[in-house]
């Protein structure tokens, strides 16, 4: 039996669960044309040469200031860096989510699991304020509770921010989805205690994401309705 089928074989097994919490970037939605376009913008206003693609993906999943760190030049100072990071945040508005788009069947999923009466959140290391525009203009209505990285909120893999969610939405671990598309995710969702679900669409190869040994792994939106 290959890595995927066993996976598939435990969540069978598994209680039906009744609350979701979703990743962002690279999970719900594809981001990383705007990223690549808001990192360059804010680089050449700097005076810095851009980045490609592949090298902006590279830098996605621990929050844009981690995302700034590693996208400046090598010997960059801290000052210079901090400013470019709040002209990074900014452009955000212009820059955002022009291009952005839900993967394939992720809106009619979370619609789905809604009337089921799942408990629906979402839980991302992208700064908090652009997590509520970018679901509010590409998944409106959908989700109780939207939480990016913020005061109260640290990124993940610390765990504080999942369980909070989970209580805020009165819930339980052990009733928990949580679902990503990056070894991190499956990390965060150990860390609190939470069934994993990794999606094969995102940002990390799947081979990464079995590598990290998530509870199940799916390679369409509709497959989540599964657990539910």
């Amino acid at each position: 039996m290959d890595n995927n089928a066993a996976m598939r074989e435990q969540a069978s097994k598994k209680p039906c669960l009744d609350t979701f919490i979703f990743d962002l970037d690279g999970t719900l939605l594809d981001t990383l044309p705007d990223l690549v376009e808001l990192t360059n913008a804010t680089l050449r206003e700097c005076g810095w040469p851009e980045r490609t693609p592949q090298e902006v993906l590279s830098f996605v999943g621990n929050g844009v200031k981690a995302l700034m760190y590693q996208a400046v030049p090598e010997g960059a100072n801290s000052e210079d860096v901090e400013s470019a990071l709040r002209r990074w945040k900014a452009l955000y508005p212009a820059y955002g989510y022009r291009l952005t788009k839900a993967y394939d069947g992720i809106p009619e999923t979370i619609a789905e699991l809604k009337r089921r009466g799942a408990k629906l959140a979402v839980l991302s290391n992208k700064f908090d304020g652009a997590v509520h525009e970018v679901v509010d203009a590409y998944l409106p209505d959908l989700f109780a509770i939207a939480h990016g990285e913020c005061a109260d909120i640290p990124r993940k893999p610390n765990p504080a921010g999942l369980l909070r969610t989970i209580r805020e939405l009165g819930s339980s671990p052990s009733r928990t989805a949580y679902v990503g598309d990056s070894t991190g995710d499956v990390t965060v969702s150990r860390n609190a205690g939470v069934f994993s679900i990794a999606v094969a669409w995102g940002y990390h190869t799947e081979g990464r994401l079995l590598e990290a040994a998530p509870d199940a792994i799916v390679h369409h939106a509709s497959e989540l309705l599964e657990f539910a």
